[in-house]
């Protein structure tokens, strides 16, 4: 597949950019519904982490998997990291390669589309406490396959980005010299996300088992969901 220019990249981050600033407005617009949101992301942090104990306790991939399911989806706040990416568009354009950049606009993506996936599900669903039965009604009612295969898509291409970036000569160099200037410049979030997603998928050395594990395992809830099955997260951990 040929790879994006750094204009196309560029311009690419800065529409994801306005577009999760304009959802982070709607779910956390007022304490109520960030509280409420939190609780969602909470809950569905419990069940990545139910549904891939053996990614969690391997030793090659526990730390990968904890990026994935903290780092790129799960219940932290990213809107300082996208705000320090906002900050320093710009610059960032003109000094990161296009890979990096197209990265970053991934990742960004991911971020505002589980944000209005997250929103969708929460309206469906109101404030009452989560059960696997009330989210499994929730998420069927909440968005169309097509979004939820996106979500997938995303998580698979970013892991398969930033292992490529581990092949660019002097890359992770650079970005540990870059932790004392952004700690200074307030970008301290959006070094430490970029630093550790490098270093986590090197350290894995090969990204295929762990990305096939995550797609088949997600692929397969998302089918039983919106196929309303009786028992959609039974036996997920089991799938291969």
């Amino acid at each position: 597949m040929e790879s994006e220019s750094k204009a196309n990249a560029g311009g690419r981050l800065a529409r994801n950019l306005a577009a999760v600033k304009r959802w982070r407005a709607t779910t956390h617009g007022d304490g109520v519904t960030k509280e409420a949101i939190l609780r969602l992301k909470a809950w569905q942090s419990e069940r990545l982490a139910g549904t891939y104990p053996d990614l969690l306790s391997s030793p090659r991939y526990r730390a990968a998997a904890h990026f994935f399911m903290e780092d790129l989806y799960g219940p932290k706040d990213f809107s300082q990291r996208d705000a320090d990416v906002e900050r320093i568009l710009p610059k960032l354009t003109a000094l990161l390669p296009a890979a990096a950049l197209s990265t970053l606009a991934d990742a960004v993506e991911l971020d505002e589309l589980s944000e209005e996936l997250d929103a969708k599900v929460l309206a469906a669903h109101g404030n009452g406490v989560i059960s696997h039965l009330s989210y499994a009604a929730a998420y069927a009612d909440a968005a169309t396959p097509g979004q939820r295969q996106r979500q997938i898509a995303l998580i698979r291409s970013i892991g398969e980005a930033l292992d490529g970036l581990t092949r660019i000569p002097l890359l992770l160099s650079t970005l540990k010299l870059m932790r004392g200037p952004a700690r200074m410049a307030g970008l301290s979030a959006l070094q430490v996300f970029l630093e550790k997603g490098f270093v986590t998928v090197k350290e894995m050395r090969g990204v295929e088992e762990f990305l096939d594990i995550i797609t088949r395992r997600e692929t397969v809830l998302m089918e039983r969901l919106f196929a309303r099955a009786a028992n959609p997260f039974a036996g997920l951990a089991e799938t291969g």
